[in-house]
């Protein structure tokens, strides 16, 4: 799904009435309307719940007027502050407050911070909030009476007092108020929301900038605008990665297929004492589907790795006195017939920083024309040779940094990468002439030709050690799995999927005690959650 700035919505929205003869009026009722259905899915008891509805004077506060409309049909009448004089209200916005009065809704206007202090009561109140104050035409910080009332809802939020036996929950509506459309950091005040519904497609402030947080979980509603009007568009290079990026692959096998139709997948990882990662990457590679997976690892730990998993095969590495894999291993051609019929190589989990290791690593990129994915220490052999990366075609590698492996690639630091994710990820993966992963908080996949992916399954529990060595192997095993004709789709559809097991395993487990054997427990449900969500898009 493409991801627009503001003034892309807005042209969409213009092309959607000019174009398709849609009026905005109706897409404004459409945008309320998706907020009320959302809510009610979300509460099956909606109409016991103490409902308090913020809304601002513009179009943002106009979709807010709609959603009390809505919900006042369905029996569950909210209270509705307006934060503004009602003859300061213009165009659609205005008809929709007509409309609510009309209908005998009560306004209660707030136009002041002396009117806000008796008003703040209805906080207390309510155990439900619908921001509509401010939408995607946020140009700085917030301040004034909305920052007051952003404050005070977000300190609401956090006393997460019980009513009825429901937690305070926040539902904004387009954009957390205060939050930029675009990735810029305004300071100032943001809504801190549980969930975002927006409109049309995600903007780039929900995903990338670095209050993204606030969105909590992102809802991506149709209001009317034609699909085509976005797809069609070659400008909008930056996605949202959801089940419809992955319709083209053949998520359902064949009746007739056999294990070699799903290929072989080889994982190089491991040294003494970190024998888990390898350990970590063949089951992964295994349960994302691949019909075959051998891990090569040193001699030394191979019985380790060999016991992790019976279904996993192994290949013994000649090691360095350290336990690790040795340069030799390419002289004497120990390494050709273990990399013989491959599909793709993932190399970096566990591996170490030992010099003759990374050399064994850097050789092994050049040496060979299957399909590459480097992660860990896989990477960190590059560390001053990214120069080298360039040798490989574009669509055979792929790396998997976090940022601090970004930051020793390019001898910056990892705060210098965390302030500029995006463009780092796309200046890099041009420059190297391959697919880069910039792992984090919204993990952005980037592509050689200028286009990017963002990510949003996944939680604070997968920070923790492991869970990198669980998607290199996820990689490995969708890319032996689908191949490279679709590359991109086949990684977007590892980072989304790990994401998404991260989740379930949350759910079961909770945030702190998530390791990464948990993930890979959850990969057959988050699997099939996927697999429902790519039938509703595919049908």
């Amino acid at each position: 799904m493409k991801v627009l700035t503001a003034e892309q919505m807005r042209e969409a929205d213009r092309l959607t009435t000019d174009r398709y003869g849609i009026p905005s009026l109706q897409l404004m009722e459409n945008a309320g309307a998706a907020v009320a259905d959302y809510l009610s899915h979300a509460f099956a008891d909606l109409s016991s719940h103490n409902i308090l509805v913020l809304c601002g004077k513009g179009n943002n506060g106009g979709d807010g007027l709609v959603v009390a409309r809505r919900l006042r049909e369905r029996s569950a009448p909210p209270r509705v502050l307006l934060f503004a004089e009602a003859s300061a209200v213009h165009g659609d916005a205005a008809a929709n407050l007509q409309r609510w009065q009309e209908g005998g809704g009560q306004l209660h206007v707030v136009a002041s911070a002396a009117e806000w202090s008796p008003a703040r009561e209805a906080l207390g109140e309510a155990d439900l909030i619908v921001d509509a104050l401010l939408g995607t035409g946020v140009k700085g910080p917030v301040e004034g009476l909305f920052a007051s009332v952003i404050e005070d809802v977000n300190a609401w939020r956090d006393k997460r007092r019980i009513r009825g036996g429901c937690a305070r929950f926040v539902c904004s509506v387009d954009m957390p108020s205060g939050l930029p459309s675009g990735n810029e950091e305004f300071g100032g005040p943001v809504i801190r929301a549980n969930a975002t519904v927006t409109f049309t497609a995600p903007k780039i402030g929900q995903l990338l900038s670095p209050r993204a947080d606030c969105v909590g979980k992102l809802i991506v509603r149709e209001i009317g605008t034609p699909r085509e009007l976005l797809d069609d568009d070659p400008t909008l290079n930056l996605h949202w990665l959801e089940p419809g990026e992955f319709r083209r692959l053949p998520m359902v096998r064949k009746p007739d297929a056999n294990k070699g139709s799903f290929g072989h997948a080889l994982i190089v990882a491991g040294s003494v004492g970190k024998s888990g990662a390898a350990v970590l990457g063949g089951r992964a590679a295994l349960r994302v589907g691949a019909g075959l997976v051998t891990v090569a690892t040193p001699a030394d730990v191979l019985p380790v790795v060999a016991a992790g998993m019976p279904e996993m095969m192994t290949a013994p590495l000649l090691a360095t006195k350290d336990g690790t894999a040795s340069v030799r291993n390419l002289d004497s051609d120990h390494f050709g017939p273990v990399a013989r019929d491959k599909s793709v190589i993932a190399m970096g989990p566990g591996l170490s920083t030992n010099k003759e290791t990374q050399k064994f690593i850097r050789a092994v990129l050049h040496r060979l024309s299957l399909p590459v994915i480097l992660d860990a220490d896989g990477l960190n052999a590059f560390a001053g040779h990214t120069d080298e990366l360039r040798t490989r075609k574009p669509e055979l590698l792929a790396l998997t940094p976090h940022p601090g492996e970004m930051a020793r690639l390019l001898d910056v630091t990892a705060g210098d990468v965390q302030a500029r994710r995006l463009e780092i990820a796309l200046e890099t993966a041009e420059r190297w002439q391959c697919f880069v992963i910039l792992k984090g908080f919204h993990t952005i996949l980037a592509t050689p030709d200028g286009r990017a992916y963002v990510n949003t399954t996944g939680n604070a529990g997968m920070a923790t050690g492991g869970t990198g060595d669980v998607l290199t192997g996820m990689l490995a095993g969708l890319t032996a799995e689908f191949g490279t004709k679709n590359w991109e789709r086949v990684l977007g559809l590892g980072v989304h999927l790990h994401g998404l097991a991260g989740d379930v395993a949350a759910e079961r487990l909770g945030e702190a005690p998530l390791v990464a054997s948990d993930v890979i427990e959850a990969l057959p449900e988050a699997y099939a959650r996927l697999l429902a969500q790519w039938h509703d898009v595919v049908h």
